[in-house]
Formats: C-alpha cells, sequence, structure tokens
C-alpha cells in the first residue's frame, strides 16, 4: 500500500504548523517555500484540510493558515482522510466481493491499521523531532 505525495506534504505541513505553534498564522508561500513544492499544488492540499475542519484560513493581510483543532486531537489518521477519503484500498473486482475472502482479510488488516494511526497523534511525533534537535 502506498500513500500519495498529497498525503505526505499534508502531514509534514500539520506537524509543522503544530511544531510553530497553534495561533502561528502560515501563509501558504512559507509552506510551499519549506516544503519545496509548488503554490498551487499545496493550495489544493490545504484546501482538503480545511474541508476536513483540521486547519482554517484567515484571509487579509495578516492572514494565513492555522491549526483548527487541538494539535493533541490531530491523528494520523485525521490527516489520511482528509486527503485520501475513506475508502477501502483494496477491492475485490470480482463478482462474488460480498462473499470474498481476501476482502474480508484486507478489511480486517485496514481496519487493525485505521485504529493504530487513529491513536497516533501527529504532535507525538513532533515533540519527537524537536528532542532530537536539542
Amino acid at each position: 500500500m502506498k500513500y500519495t505525495k498529497a498525503t505526505n506534504y499534508a502531514l509534514h505541513t500539520i506537524s509543522f504548523m503544530i511544531e510553530r505553534g497553534q495561533n502561528e498564522k502560515l501563509s501558504v508561500h512559507v509552506l510551499a517555500e519549506r516544503f519545496q513544492v509548488s503554490v498551487t499544488y499545496l493550495s489544493k492540499i490545504l484546501t482538503q484540510l480545511v474541508k476536513a475542519g483540521l486547519i482554517e484560513s484567515v484571509s487579509g493581510a495578516n492572514g494565513g493558515y492555522t491549526l483548527r483543532k487541538p494539535p493533541e486531537n490531530i491523528s494520523f489518521m485525521d490527516v489520511i482522510w482528509a486527503i485520501e477519503g475513506t475508502g477501502s484500498f483494496f477491492e475485490c473486482g470480482l463478482q462474488h466481493e460480498s462473499k470474498c475472502p481476501l476482502q474480508k482479510v484486507m478489511n480486517e488488516a485496514e481496519t487493525m491499521m485505521e485504529q493504530y494511526l487513529q491513536k497516533k497523534k501527529l504532535i507525538d511525533t513532533v515533540y519527537i523531532v524537536a528532542d532530537e534537535k536539542l
């Protein structure tokens, strides 16, 4: 299984926002420069994070993006769902999909992974990274 680059950028963006503080407004230009990605591409990712309620967009001269949810409440899975959606990774695709034994195993594995990633909060990794800089 492989997540898209958009998920990678979204996870890093949220982590960076947590590191910078919940009240700091960051422009799309600052974020795009930080991750060396185009403003247009990152804007699309930020729009998805706004729609998911993870961040908010503040317009105006002192505007930018800020965290909407408290950092301690943002899980890896919240970000992944915001970008990738909630659909199953594996689809049997055969006529017997509802009875497919392969689908059953894959769904169970995906559920376990989602539960694990829902428990893991991005803020925990931010502090680990911050500690390594000391």
